[in-house]
């Protein structure tokens, strides 16, 4: 396939309204990027048509992928055959059952004389129309696109635009491909369609509300990808995933609760989108991130025989997405992922930034790489299935957000967070879409924690001790110790005469009524010991040259890293919080 739009979805219509092309055949023509796949889609599912992708069907014809016909035969070689299978086609669907149809084009198809006459013949051609910042945003990442493997992304579409935009505009309509819901579009489509033909427009029910999504890109060049946050995108996840894919299949790694509550939905539209599936569910929790482990879910994907060209599609919480991206990574050395986080932590953290990894006896993510994913779906209504205590678990790490640099939002989660726990869905939206922007501008500066990213660790260092110590168990779940750990930092900060005593006290007055541990005292069980947590973080993997790297705030919304911590003063807070 050619195309891959960042275009958020809408839902699909109730009931199809007519078509007002008749038995014509809408045929989208654009530059790669433009959205031609997946606006054909929601277009031929609104007129109840048929929707075919040219590219595809190419493939299906030949029994090999574009990219691999352009470097066998060469591209005057596709052309003709792109030719004959284009009128094939639209002679088809101009016969089928029902009559018209929707066909996406690839982005090289409408230059032909030929193709141009069996379209005017057949059908009715709409110009999808983007403009070059959108469409770099779009396909500036790893692709097969046989065009862009000549040379930079911006300069190859920019002297592209220049050849086929005088030819795109002698298509019947033309419509501006924008970041707006695929319903916005396809309404443009619909209402240019009914005027070409003299016809009242056709209408159909309005987008709900629940639908609505936003893009965070993530820019990293040619490892660039989106995360979608919304209500109801689990049922628009074909639509996303199906652009990324070679062939039409994913393998879904996921565990035993998450399969309980939303896996047949997840395959359901999976199949409906006309991609198939296999799935792997294993037990839920920290435990299952370790070595047997990992070797079981990379032996389940050598016996379903995933490519490097394939997909793999992490359906869960953290533990989840930890570990299918960490087989992604070292499969057949490096297979494509891509992430639906189910929890609220996994929405606003660990899906995004590539940071993948499984634990050690030594400690937490000590074995691992960075690889990031092809997709984000963070859909908030997959939270309404969680108990409270992992909701706030998450919420953490929002404070986290708000804590290293945003004080107007920390302003925002004091006046709102009690919506984003009790299921206010605006509220949620709005406290992931914040995280993941924040968190996506720190990956974009420093993808590999060299520097800046490193604040993202805020509480961390203490948090995984206190995990450690207490066995990643139930005790004491990640973001309740990142949540200890905060206060941690700021009471450390505190003592060391960084950062005001009112901002230590505010943030565990928040976390506190929130519902979420504040202190090591809190932890229930058995007291910790202080000097066996200092331990623990010694093996921290922020340790550099033997030195425990801490994250200390100046204030809300202003925090630094540092290496320069006596260990006794850390000793003095662990203490004064465990007694």
């Amino acid at each position: 396939m050619e195309d891959e739009s960042d275009i958020s979805p809408g839902p699909l219509p109730h009931h199809p309204v007519e078509n007002p092309a008749g038995d014509k055949v809408i045929v989208l023509v654009g530059l790669m990027g433009a959205g031609k796949s997946t606006v054909g889609r929601r277009l031929a599912a609104r007129l109840g048509v048929n929707f075919l992708d040219a590219d595809s069907e190419i493939e299906s014809a030949a029994g090999m992928t574009i990219h691999e016909i352009f470097e066998k035969h060469g591209e005057p070689a596709f052309r003709r055959g792109e030719t004959k299978v284009i009128k094939r086609l639209l002679q088809d669907m101009r016969k089928g059952n029902p009559a018209g149809g929707v066909l996406a084009t690839g982005g090289g198809a409408y230059m032909n004389a030929e193709i141009r006459d069996n379209i005017a013949r057949y059908g009715v051609s709409v110009w999808l129309r983007a403009d070059i910042d959108l469409l770099v945003r779009r396909v500036g990442r790893r692709n097969n696109r046989p065009l862009l493997k000549q040379g930079d992304t911006r300069e190859t579409l920019l002297r592209l635009r220049d050849e086929r935009y005088p030819v795109y505009a002698l298509a019947d309509i033309v419509v501006d491909s924008a970041d707006a819901p695929h319903e916005e579009v396809v309404d443009m489509i619909v209402e240019k369609i009914a005027e070409f033909f003299g016809k009242p427009a056709a209408v159909s029910e309005a987008p709900s509300a629940e639908y609505i999504s936003h893009i965070v890109p993530v820019a990293l060049a040619e490892r660039a990808y989106d995360i979608h946050v919304g209500a109801g995108l689990l049922h628009q996840a074909g639509d996303l995933i199906a652009p990324l894919l070679r062939r039409n299949r994913v393998a879904i790694v996921t565990d035993e609760n998450v399969a309980a509550h939303h896996l047949a939905r997840l395959t359901g539209v999976l199949e409906q989108a006309g991609i198939a599936q296999v799935h792997l569910i294993i037990k839920p929790g920290e435990h299952s991130k370790n070595f047997n482990q990992l070797e079981a879910v990379l032996d389940w994907m050598i016996e379903q025989k995933i490519e490097r060209g394939d997909l793999l599609l992490a359906f869960g919480g953290g533990v989840i997405g930890d570990l299918t991206g960490f087989a992604a990574a070292i499969l057949r050395r490096g297979v494509d992922f891509a992430q639906i986080p189910t929890t609220l932590l996994a929405q606003v953290d660990s899906s995004v930034g590539g940071k993948t990894g499984i634990n050690s006896r030594f400690g937490k993510n000590l074995i691992g790489a960075f690889h990031q994913p092809r997709l984000v779906i963070a859909d908030v209504t997959l939270l309404d299935s969680l108990p409270v205590r992992e909701l706030l678990a998450g919420y953490a790490e929002i404070v986290k957000y708000a804590l290293i640099g945003d004080a107007a939002f920390m302003d925002w989660l004091e006046h709102s967070g009690a919506g984003v726990r009790d299921g206010d869905q605006a509220a949620r939206i709005h406290a992931v879409r914040t995280s993941c922007m924040a968190k996506a501008a720190l990956v974009v500066k420093d993808e590999r924690e060299s520097g800046p990213r490193a604040l993202l660790n805020l509480g961390h260092t203490f948090g995984h001790a206190l995990e450690a110590e207490t066995g990643y168990s139930e005790r004491l779940l990640h973001g309740e110790g990142v949540a200890i750990g905060m206060c941690l930092a700021f009471e450390l900060a505190v003592r060391l005469g960084l950062a005001p005593a009112q901002d230590a006290m505010r943030v565990a007055w928040h976390l506190s009524v929130m519902g979420l541990p504040t202190a090591i005292r809190d932890i229930p069980g058995a007291s910790l010991d202080p000097d066996h947590l200092l331990a623990h973080m010694a093996q921290d993997k922020k340790v550099a040259d033997g030195r425990i790297n801490f994250i200390l705030p100046r204030r809300i919304g202003d925090c630094f890293i540092t290496g320069e911590i006596d260990p006794d003063m850390v000793l003095q807070v662990l203490r004064a919080s465990a007694d």
